[in-house]
């Protein structure tokens, strides 16, 4: 094989390469005993038509494209690796010449995997993460869980803020009743904010029994655009108002919200203890995220094939879309539910398309830099984490990736450590005044 690879631009270049003669021959013969058992011609029977007389009732040309078809896939792949170089999108393949006799010659133009100039990514300084767990933080959480072990109790006085009521309603726009504006028996508490804006406020004051016209005006970007910036008039009628009875914070309380524990000083050392794990979680992936995202922005890539970004937009739209379908929603719901379309889905994905492109390549440069190969040993831990965390069989999991899926996977984790596990926490975090100025 003939092959000769020329750049034409930051990520893109034109491979020349041929298909031998001999390897032509025998494609064509191929081809011929596959086409031959579908012939009928008159004085042969099917399938015995010889290839002379097929050449000279069709040419041989005729089975020029169906063995190109055939042999390209296998011949563009030795030119790919003889050129040694690394295409990320399909090629646009153009045929110089198919001559008889004659090693056929032929032209792609290729999409190439972007070069990567690293630059720092060990060591790097990040913003100091507040890992420390308050007190008022303790009782916030504590009071979420009164308010969740409150009862309500129907009362004869008029509704406050933080009361709910319970109401039948209807609304009308020019008079006219619209679709999805009425209800009964609705609970309904009072400065929850879960009605459209100003609703629950014009029921404040109300008592049981009464009826309260209530006019509003929607959301400009309310999702049903016929009501959208209009106003409409509810017609309320209350039939109880209810207020919140809080526990007693005391030791029965505590055994009410968590079965494990018995007094309310174990309870609140028990939600401190869940608060300090959540911020240490969150603080280590607030760092390591900026860690990361520098190690990204100080290398150097040219140029972010669209292809690459275009893939990549996909990939999450899949991923999105099937995480919901395992929720029993299929695209057509989610598209219904959130008034959009699969366009909007895909413009949702490009804003950090190109970054997550970037970093993957950046990653893949570092696994080359630092030498991260997966051995078995790392392979058959990913698949024990991996089988324990999706409560699988070991052997479904290993049925299910394939093991260079698998080294790669492992690689760029390790890529990930090497940036995340020397990173230092020294800067001071910005205040958002001084980041405004």
């Amino acid at each position: 094989m003939t092959t000769n690879f020329e750049k034409t631009g930051a990520t893109s270049g034109r491979l020349t390469f041929s298909i031998d003669q001999e390897t032509v021959k025998q494609g064509l013969d191929t081809t011929f005993k596959k086409v031959q058992k579908t012939l009928n011609v008159p004085g042969f029977r099917k399938g015995r038509v010889p290839r002379k007389m097929f050449n000279q009732m069709y040419g041989e040309a005729a089975l020029y494209e169906d063995t190109l078809n055939d042999l390209l896939p296998e011949a563009y792949s030795k030119a790919v690796e003889e050129a040694g170089i690394e295409p990320v999108a399909q090629p646009n393949i153009d045929i110089e010449s198919v001559e008889k006799g004659q090693d056929w010659k032929l032209i792609a133009e290729v999409t190439l995997k972007p070069e990567v100039e690293l630059g720092e990514y060990k060591g790097l300084e990040v913003t100091k993460q507040d890992r420390e767990v308050t007190d008022e933080a303790v009782e916030k959480n504590l009071e979420t869980r009164r308010e969740n072990l409150a009862e309500l109790t129907v009362k004869e006085d008029a509704a406050e803020e933080g009361d709910t009521v319970v109401i039948d309603f209807e609304g009308f726009n020019d008079g006219v009743a619209f679709e999805g504006g009425k209800g009964e028996n609705h609970s309904l508490e009072l400065g929850s904010n879960s009605f459209i804006p100003g609703f629950e406020e014009q029921l404040i004051g109300v008592k049981a029994g009464e009826e309260k016209e209530v006019t509003v005006t929607f959301p400009e970007e309310y999702q049903a655009e016929d009501l959208a910036g209009k106003e409409a008039v509810f017609n309320v009628k209350v039939h109880e108002v209810k207020s919140k009875e809080l526990p007693e914070l005391d030791d029965e309380f505590a055994k009410d919200a968590d079965e494990d524990v018995e007094t309310l000083d174990e309870l609140k050392a028990k939600i401190r203890k869940n608060l300090e794990e959540g911020r240490e979680n969150s603080a280590n992936d607030a760092r390591d995220d900026e860690a990361i995202r520098k190690a990204v922005m100080n290398a150097k890539i040219e140029e972010i094939p669209h292809e690459m970004a275009h893939d990549e937009v996909h990939r999450q739209m899949d991923m999105f879309l099937n995480n919901l379908q395992q929720q029993g929603i299929s695209p057509e719901m989610y598209y219904q539910m959130t008034n959009s379309s699969e366009s909007d889905l895909h413009k949702q994905f490009e804003g950090e398309a190109e970054f997550n492109v970037r970093t993957n390549l950046v990653l893949e440069a570092i696994v080359e830099a630092e030498n991260l190969a997966a051995d078995d040993e790392d392979i058959e831990k990913e698949i024990k984490d991996l089988a324990a965390q999706y409560n699988m069989p070991e052997e479904q999991v290993r049925s299910v990736l394939s093991p260079d899926l698998l080294v790669k996977d492992i690689s760029l984790k390790k890529a990930i450590d090497v940036i995340t596990s020397t990173a230092k926490e020294t800067l001071e975090p910005v205040d958002s005044e001084d980041a405004v100025e």
